[in-house]
């Protein structure tokens, strides 16, 4: 008699029961919807959501239901035709005080919900979505990283108390102006140690100094801008993931490239708004020579190492209110490190608490020790790729927006933690800590490319991957059930089992279903069949050898356990090191796979082997329908 033990047994109606309920909710499907989230100043409730539904009722259009999720507006829709339409009527309606964005909403019961059962998430190729590529602007990046080094060698000279008539920028270097011979071969020998990046010469001398010309080294350029892309890859990852996009695409291409795919988005300016806006963050100091900043802009007369900027909130007269600003730069946004929104505990207004990296903290406790009651601005910036028609042929351009969201007076020196206050709203807080928080970029980074992959794509590949799927199924069921009669019968359970198992895995995790994944769940199938097709042929072997049908399945289960351990854990090594080195679609077939192997081992060996115990375990047989 082959026995299995009972535990097994609970251990399977356990497994079964968890793959049936976590792979349910897949059965449910995502409806067109319409989401609504608020630009800054404005605020996503209750009255909002009644105020949409007025609007929508009017153009007589019944949404299918409305909730208000992470601060966000999903209206469920009847069709794509309802939300074409009722996107276009909230834009115009709502105007730019927030951004209405195509979506879908899932259709799954609360109760699935509440216990974390949800669908799997559908990738760019089957949901639709949005796809950016990105370029890194390296002159830009390269700008950045001369200007600090003009700074940290102006700090330089002081710490050494060397006498200096000059360091500012030319397009030949830095040009560093020195007071005589003996300071500059000074500063030659030493300089090097401080700062191996920078490689000196002699600049053009005059009657009263003594210059030296100081280049980044290509080798310290191509090390800073791939750092830069690095870090701009890590910074938008963060940035969307914070946001709450489901399961995004950030990765490089090329040399200077970053690809962005946001899954489920339908509309480029919403995806834009999340990506916020390929945003940088500055600290400059405010220029306390200008007396009146109004005159200053309207007559465009500023001094030579300041510039005019303005504030993101408007004047009594409705106007923008102009700042002037230094040029020089004293902390940006990829030296912070965290960033909390709050309120502050004087005057009870929103606030955003800042920490730097040591860098930072060192530059912005030598500005503020410095500066004590003089200001500091925070600037805002946002680079928007715009295309527009010039004698019939599109050009692309950038539009560069700079905004002084906080202008405060320096109370008292600070480093590593102050506050950043002057903001309009705890949203507004909120949404800028968010920024801050996901990394400011490295180097600026301009859109080239913009496609949207539309749901009717999507849906129409679902369709195919299904109909596959279904195919291979059927076939492989159909086929093992003939020629093994009941012991297939058997292997069609295990590998429906096995697929139930393999949607529940992937469902749980969150996963992102995608074509390639489709392709991993269809190899899994015909991985899975193979193993009771081992066990199969191995009792039939038994069988020929003379051994009784009740020892026969047991030598042909014992027998064939170490040939199919060693197909599948080989199989299973390959699809770790795709996991490893793939990206993209790549890893979700390995992802796919990884897990089909793990879930076939299971279901081929001990699911099939209860069952067969079950059926023939009792009784005495003659032959055996294999």
């Amino acid at each position: 008699m082959n026995d299995v033990a009972r535990w097994k047994y609970v251990l399977i109606v356990v497994v079964v029961l968890f793959g049936l309920l976590y792979a349910l909710p897949n059965v449910f499907p995502q409806v067109p919807a319409v989401q609504i989230s608020a630009n800054r100043g404005s605020e996503v409730d209750a009255a909002l959501s009644e105020r949409v539904l007025g609007i929508l009722e009017k153009r007589k259009v019944k949404p299918a239901g409305s909730e208000i999720v992470d601060r966000k507006l999903l209206v469920r829709l009847a069709d794509a035709e309802q939300q074409l339409e009722s996107a276009d009527v909230l834009r115009e309606a709502l105007g730019e005080q927030y951004v209405v964005a195509l979506n879908s909403a899932s259709t799954v019961p609360a109760w699935l919900r509440a216990i974390g059962a949800n669908a799997m998430t559908l990738g760019l190729d089957l949901r639709g979505g949005v796809h950016f590529l990105m370029e890194v602007d390296q002159k830009s990046g390269v700008d950045k990283q001369v200007a600090r080094y003009v700074d940290d060698i102006r700090g330089y000279l002081r710490n050494e108390k060397i006498r200096y008539r000059s360091v500012s920028r030319t397009p030949q270097g830095i040009a560093i102006g020195l007071r005589s011979a003996a300071d500059r071969d000074r500063v030659a020998t030493k300089l090097p140690t401080e700062m191996p990046q920078l490689e000196l010469s002699d600049g053009p001398e005059s009657t009263d100094s003594f210059v030296l010309m100081a280049k980044l080294r290509p080798a310290t350029i191509q090390e800073e801008m791939d750092k830069a892309l690095d870090q701009n890859i890590a910074t938008l990852r963060n940035r969307v993931n914070e946001l709450g996009v489901a399961e995004p695409v950030v990765q490089q291409q090329g040399s200077s490239r970053i690809v962005v795919q946001l899954p489920g988005v339908q509309d480029t300016v919403a995806a834009k708004k999340i990506l916020g806006a390929t945003a940088t963050l500055e600290y400059r100091a405010v220029d306390t020579s200008v007396l009146n900043p109004y005159e200053a802009a309207a007559s465009g007369r500023v001094p030579p190492d300041s510039r005019i900027y303005y504030e993101r909130k408007l004047g009594i007269d409705g106007k923008p209110i102009p700042v002037i600003l230094k040029k020089r730069l004293i902390v940006s946004g990829d030296q912070l490190v965290d960033a909390t929104s709050g309120f502050d505990q004087q005057n009870g207004e929103p606030m955003v608490s800042v920490t730097l990296n040591n860098a930072g903290a060192r530059r912005m406790q030598e500005f503020t020790n410095e500066n004590v009651g003089k200001g500091m601005a925070v600037v805002f910036i946002e680079r928007t790729p715009e295309v527009r028609m010039v004698d019939g042929k599109e050009v692309r351009t950038t539009k560069v927006k700079e905004e002084v969201i906080s202008v405060a007076n320096v109370r008292e020196p600070f480093g590593k933690r102050f506050q950043t206050t002057g903001l309009g709203s705890s949203e507004e807080a909120s949404e800028t800590a968010l920024l801050l928080r996901a990394g400011s970029l490295a180097a600026p980074v301009d859109i080239v490319e913009e496609r949207v992959v539309g749901p009717s794509l999507g849906q129409d590949n679902i369709a195919k991957g299904f109909k596959a799927v279904m195919i291979g199924l059927v076939a492989i069921l159909i086929f093992v059930a003939f020629y093994y009669r009941v012991f297939g019968l058997v292997a069609d359970v295990a590998l429906t089992l096995n697929l139930v198992i393999l949607v529940a895995v992937l469902s749980m995790f969150g996963a992102t279903l995608t074509m390639p994944g489709i392709a991993g769940i269809v190899l899994t199938l015909g991985m899975a069949i193979d193993a009771n097709v081992l066990i199969c042929e191995r009792v039939r072997e038994e069988l020929r050898n003379g051994l009784t049908p009740l020892a026969a399945i047991r030598a042909g289960f014992d027998k064939a356990w170490a040939t199919i351990l060693d197909a599948n854990v080989t199989h299973l090594i390959a699809a770790v090191g795709l996991m490893l080195f793939g990206s993209g679609p790549i890893f979700g077939f390995a992802l796919t796979l990884a897990i089909g192997i793990l879930s076939s081992m299971f279901t081929a060996v001990t699911v099939t082997r209860a069952i067969i115990n079950l059926i023939f375990g009792g009784r005495r047989l003659k032959t055996l329908p294999v």
